[in-house]
């Protein structure tokens, strides 16, 4: 199936590893220009250079990357069609004890740079024929997980700000979807779970195993897609059948 991504361009924050890297392998294996964006100098580089990407360097709560990551990539490749926000996760923790200082710190991080970055990408999104922005949120925007307090409270204000936006950009042609995670095998998931998966967990998911981040980037990179033209405003999970939700 030809995704007509040949040619689009796409940033992908968070690109250095995990299910960022996996978007950008999958947008890259369907010939779209990529600039991947992270933090760690080395693997980044490494990994564009392996899939014939953009490295940018840049921490996401910091507007001057962000700002230096959309000019490259329109100096690279002339515009941008689909964004991709990816921003990692909080501390986890309870809600008992949670201080200001930690909400306001994952608001900086989920919520705030993602804003700033579709501020900056739409006046080239909405020229381009398929403009495409991605939010990967997680499953626990949809159904509070334990003791990450922090996601369970920002995480849904995530999804409603897309929801909004998708709304307001849909008449532009721009369409926002989120991307929501449940177990897949990533740093994120070692950081929650050290030990790994109990055999109860395990059991708890349907298909009866962890996700693998490329069967998250092949969604990722159909939604990014010609494809997906019609699908707007709405999350897709990936997570096995984990969540008991009907929507």
């Amino acid at each position: 199936m030809d995704l007509g991504l040949k040619d689009r361009t796409a940033i992908v924050c968070g690109a250095s590893s995990g299910l960022g890297l996996a978007t950008a392998e999958a947008l890259a294996g369907e010939r779209a220009n990529v600039t991947m964006f992270a933090r760690r100098r080395e693997v980044l580089v490494r990994e564009a250079e392996r899939l014939g990407a953009l490295a940018v360097r840049g921490d996401v709560t910091n507007p001057r990357d962000l700002d230096t990551v959309v000019k490259r990539t329109v100096e690279a490749f002339g515009g941008i069609d689909i964004l991709v926000w990816n921003g990692g996760g909080p501390p986890p923790g309870r809600a008992v004890g949670l201080g200001a200082e930690a909400i306001e710190d994952a608001v900086e991080l989920l919520l705030v740079p993602a804003v700033r970055l579709v501020e900056l990408c739409l006046p080239y999104l909405v020229q381009s024929e398929g403009g495409r922005i991605l939010v990967f949120t997680s499953i626990a925007a949809k159904e509070p997980v334990e003791h990450i307090a922090l996601s369970n409270a920002i995480r849904p204000g995530v999804m409603g700000w897309a929801k909004t936006l998708s709304r307001e950009l849909g008449p532009r042609g721009v369409t926002v979807n989120c991307v929501a995670p449940g177990k897949i095998k990533t740093a994120r998931l070692e950081q929650l779970s050290p030990e790994g998966p109990s055999e109860e967990e395990l059991r708890a998911i349907p298909l009866g195993r962890l996700g693998t981040p490329q069967e998250f980037g092949d969604v990722a990179c159909f939604l990014a897609s010609d494809r997906a033209r019609y699908i707007t405003g709405t999350t897709v999970l990936v997570d096995g059948g984990l969540s008991r939700g009907l929507f």
